[in-house]
C-alpha cells in the first residue's frame, strides 16, 4: 500500500525541509506550499515521525475529492475506508479548514465527516483524542489525512525546562542545515537559553534520532504493526561526536536547563555550558566551527533600540576572535542584525516563528 505522505513545516522552510528529507532517502520527494511530500506506505510514515528534524507534522493522505455540497461530501466520506485505519475502541476527533469553497462552514464540514466515522466504525467521538482525522476543503477539492504524529514533532521529549521565547527544535534543526553543519564541526551558542541550538547539533552529530524519546498518534491505527515499530526503533546508528557543542549565558538559570535538558537528552557528554555575558564568548580549542545565536529581538524580549549595544558587541567579539569560523543569526529585526557589522550573505526568506516573522542571517568564513 503506497500513499501520499505530507511532512508539514513552517512557510519559507520547504527548500530546507525538501534537502533533509532528500538526504534520509524517502521516495519521490517534492516541496510544496507549507512542506514536502513523499510517498510510501506505514513503514515510511513511522520513519518520517522517528528521523525528520525538520517536520513540525507527518501527515498521511487517505482520500481526495471535489465536493460541492454537505450531502455529496456525506457520501463520499462513507465510501473512504475508515476500518483499516480507525479502531473502534479508540477515539477520534475531525479538524475541519476550507477555503475558497462552496463549503465554507468548517463546523459543519467536521460534523459531517465525524458522523460518516461513527457510523461506519463505530469509534466514538472525542475534544481530547489521541487520533486526528484533518479535512481540508480549498476550491472545492477535500482532502482528508490523518495526523500520524499527535503532540507537534518539536516536542522531541527532552525538553522540560524553557527560557521564555524558545525557538522550535525543528526551525533549530533545518536553521542549522541551512548554515552547512552537518554533525563534524563545533557549535557554539553565547545566548543558548534554555539550549535549543546546541543539543539540536550534539544530537545530529551523535546520529540520535529526534523522535527517539516519545511517543506518537499512528501507535492508535488500526494499521500499527508493534512488532515492526520495536525492530525499526531499537535500530541505532549513534556515533561518539567528533567535536562538542557549546553553549553560555550570562543567566546561570540558563545555564542548569540547558545542562538538564542535555541530560534529558542523553547528550550530555557531547555538550559544554558555562555562565559567561557575550563579551567573554572565546572560541573553544579546536578546530573552527560554526556560531549560531538567537539573539533578543526588540518585538520579542526588549526594545530593539535599547537591543543594539548588545548586537554590536556580539559583532565586535565575533570578528575580532572568531577567525574561520562561520555565523548563524536569527533576529526578527534586520536592523539589529546589520548592527552586528558582520558580513552576511543575502539573508533567508522571513518564517513565522510564535506570531513573529524571523529571519536567518548567515556569513561565510569569518577572515
Amino acid at each position: 500500500m503506497s500513499f501520499e505522505i505530507f511532512l508539514a513545516c513552517a512557510p519559507g522552510l520547504e527548500p530546507l525541509l525538501l534537502e533533509e528529507v532528500r538526504g534520509k532517502g524517502f521516495r519521490r520527494p517534492r516541496a510544496l506550499p507549507g512542506g514536502v511530500a513523499i510517498e510510501g506506505g506505514w513503514p515510511e510514515v513511522w520513519r518520517a515521525n522517528l528521523w525528520v528534524r525538520g517536520a513540525g507534522r507527518v501527515l498521511a493522505r487517505l482520500e481526495s475529492f471535489r465536493v460541492v455540497h454537505l450531502a455529496q461530501l456525506d457520501a463520499r466520506a462513507r465510501k473512504v475506508p475508515w476500518a483499516t485505519v480507525l479502531r473502534r475502541d479508540v477515539p477520534f476527533r475531525v479538524e475541519a479548514v476550507c477555503a475558497q469553497s462552496r463549503l465554507w462552514h468548517s463546523g459543519a464540514v467536521a460534523q459531517r465527516i465525524a458522523t460518516a466515522i461513527r457510523e461506519t466504525v463505530g469509534a466514538p467521538e472525542a475534544a481530547e483524542a489521541p487520533v486526528t482525522v484533518m479535512a481540508r476543503i480549498e476550491r472545492d477539492l477535500c482532502t482528508l489525512s490523518l495526523d500520524t504524529s499527535g503532540e507537534p514533532l518539536h516536542k522531541r521529549g527532552w525538553k522540560q525546562a524553557v527560557n521564555p521565547a524558545p525557538l522550535r527544535e525543528t526551525m533549530a534543526s533545518l536553521f542549522l542545515l541551512a548554515c552547512g553543519y552537518r554533525g563534524t564541526e563545533p557549535v557554539l551558542d553565547p545566548m543558548c537559553g534554555a539550549g535549543t541550538f546546541v543539543i539540536e547539533a550534539a544530537e545530529i552529530a551523535a546520529r540520535l534520532n529526534p523522535g527517539r524519546l516519545r511517543g506518537f498518534a499512528f501507535e492508535h491505527l488500526a494499521s500499527f504493526e508493534a512488532e515492526a515499530w520495536a525492530r525499526m526503533r531499537a535500530v541505532e546508528s549513534r556515533r561518539d561526536a567528533p567535536a562538542l557543542c557549546h553553549g553560555s549565558d550570562r543567566d546561570a538559570g540558563a545555564v542548569a536547563m540547558s545542562e538538564a535538558n542535555a541530560a534529558r537528552a542523553g547528550v550530555a557528554a557531547g555538550t559544554v555550558f558555562r555562565q559567561a555575558v557575550v563579551s567573554e564568548a572565546a572560541p573553544p580549542s579546536g578546530p573552527p566551527g560554526l556560531v549560531m545565536v538567537n539573539p533578543p529581538y526588540g518585538t520579542r524580549l526588549g526594545d530593539p533600540g535599547a537591543l543594539r549595544p548588545l548586537y554590536q558587541a556580539l559583532g565586535q567579539v565575533l570578528r575580532a576572535r572568531f577567525a574561520g569560523w562561520r555565523v548563524g543569526l536569527v533576529t526578527a529585526e534586520p536592523r539589529l542584525a546589520q548592527a552586528t557589522g558582520l558580513p552576511f550573505l543575502p539573508p533567508g526568506p522571513p518564517v513565522p516563528h510564535g506570531g513573529l516573522r524571523v529571519t536567518l542571517w548567515r556569513t561565510g568564513t569569518l577572515g
